[in-house]
């Protein structure tokens, strides 16, 4: 949960009607431009742009809607965004905020993801990217202590993260299988003891509005088939042994599962995109998140970076650059039209899901399950940014991972060291550390 002010400023709230759609297309395009920070520094922006400096939204409808957008899978800032743009101004009001606070970042993330397929294989590119690679493991070791803190304040909570850490790490379940049966525990263990999530009892007598079914439906309808279009498309064209195919199915499943942030899929998605399609190189990714935390928008966008060169790699029968935007464009697509489907679908309901207490267990041990999945991606990420070589194993039912230790690249060690001190120690931005990191890793490779 992202803890807000309490000095924040009593402005009398503004109706819909004085706020103009071009004001509202002004206020939440700056955001876009200057979400910088993750979903912690992006709501904090939101809060302080349309609540204590505009007067839109009021303290407590923004903290209402914001508990709502963390029991929705996918990035809760961008739903966040988008269900205060439909709160002023209805559905058109919605899709101006939920995609003005993307664009920027994908545009940006598109245009380096075009420069890094070009250039991947040049001695500077690979130099910087040595020490972003280093600096997102300290990064990444600091979320896991972050939302840690934060989640397990619990003993069936730290269960569930250890469970889930075995479960990926050792047993190689499927990801989307965690979520599901954490989500299930936390539903039961709501329903008998919701102390144990440290929940609150539900109200007995609460006075809600009426069920809007209709709305809901009609949305679910629209938004999924926006949301299948271009796999139905690709379905006529190219056929689902396509890259195109792979790519959209891939990523809508990831859209529903994306629970806990970005963070929480990345080990999955990296381990997916290298081992199981072979979209990617090992490192790889970690040189897409370096690019994702150094662009506004959310984090998530680090999986266009994924489908640009997935498609960059096997063209046919378009170029190699045509196939990355559309491998690009469709990852976008089918990652963020969900969101859009989750709030238009369920905002009305918002003031009843407020008092759904087994919905908030089940959404409570999902959370605390995803420390368990960021621990995985930590070790994940660590074994291939510090070893050239890495084996796995299975014995039995357990897969252990094999790092060759004559391939340890020292270099990577000592900038990710560097890299936790700046981080743990001197508090550095991201930006300050991965900047400070790939000039580090220049410095090693050209001057050694």
């Amino acid at each position: 949960m992202v803890k807000l002010s309490s000095e924040t400023r009593s402005l009398p709230l503004k109706t819909s009607a004085s706020i103009s759609f071009a004001d509202l297309l002004r206020a939440f395009t700056r955001i876009g431009l200057l979400s910088f920070g993750g979903p912690a520094g992006q709501i904090a922006l939101m809060h302080r742009e349309l609540v204590e400096e505009r007067g839109w939204i009021g303290e407590e409808d923004f903290l209402h809607a914001l508990n709502f957008c963390h029991l929705l899978p996918g990035p809760e800032a961008q739903q966040l965004a988008t269900w205060i743009g439909w709160r002023l101004y209805g559905w058109r009001g919605g899709l101006a905020g939920g995609l003005l606070f993307v664009i920027p970042g994908a545009l940006v993330i598109l245009a380096l993801s075009m420069l890094y397929a070009l250039a991947a294989n040049l001695a500077l590119v690979e130099a910087l990217f040595l020490g972003v690679k280093a600096a997102v493991l300290a990064i990444v070791v600091q979320a896991l202590f972050r939302i840690a803190g934060r989640a397990l304040d619990t003993g069936i909570k730290r269960a569930l993260a250890v469970a889930a850490f075995i479960a990926l790490f050792l047993l190689d379940l499927p990801f989307p299988l965690i979520v599901l049966g954490a989500g299930a525990i936390g539903i039961v263990v709501a329903a008998v003891r919701p102390d144990w999530l440290a929940l609150k009892p539900g109200q007995a007598a609460i006075d809600l509005p009426e069920r809007p079914w209709r709305s809901t439906f009609l949305s679910i309808g629209l938004w999924g088939a926006v949301w299948a279009a271009p796999m139905m498309l690709i379905a006529l064209t190219l056929g689902q042994d396509h890259v195109l195919w792979n790519i959209g199915a891939f990523f809508s499943q990831l859209a529903v599962v994306t629970f806990g942030g970005a963070y929480a899929v990345l080990a999955y998605m990296a381990q997916e995109a290298v081992q199981g399609f072979g979209w990617l190189r090992p490192g790889e990714m970690a040189d897409g998140l370096g690019l994702a935390e150094t662009t506004p928008g959310p984090l998530i966008l680090v999986t266009q970076f994924v489908g640009y060169l997935a498609a960059f790699r096997a063209p046919e029968p378009f170029t190699p650059m045509m196939a990355g935007l559309l491998g690009a464009a469709l990852t976008t697509w089918v990652t963020f039209a969900p969101c859009f489907l989750w709030i238009f679908a369920f905002a009305p309901w918002i003031d009843r899901l407020s008092h759904a207490v087994r919905l908030k267990g089940g959404l409570a041990a999902v959370t605390a399950a995803v420390v368990g999945v960021i621990a995985n991606l930590t070790a994940w990420f660590a074994l291939h940014v510090l070893f050239g070589a890495v084996g796995e194993q299975y014995f039995g039912p357990f897969r252990l991972y094999w790092p060759d230790l004559a391939s340890f690249d020292w270099r990577a060690g000592l900038l990710a060291v560097l890299s936790g001190v700046l981080v743990f120690g001197a508090k550095w931005s991201v930006l300050r550390v991965l900047g400070a990191a790939a000039l580090g890793g220049t410095v090693l490779i050209l001057a050694i």
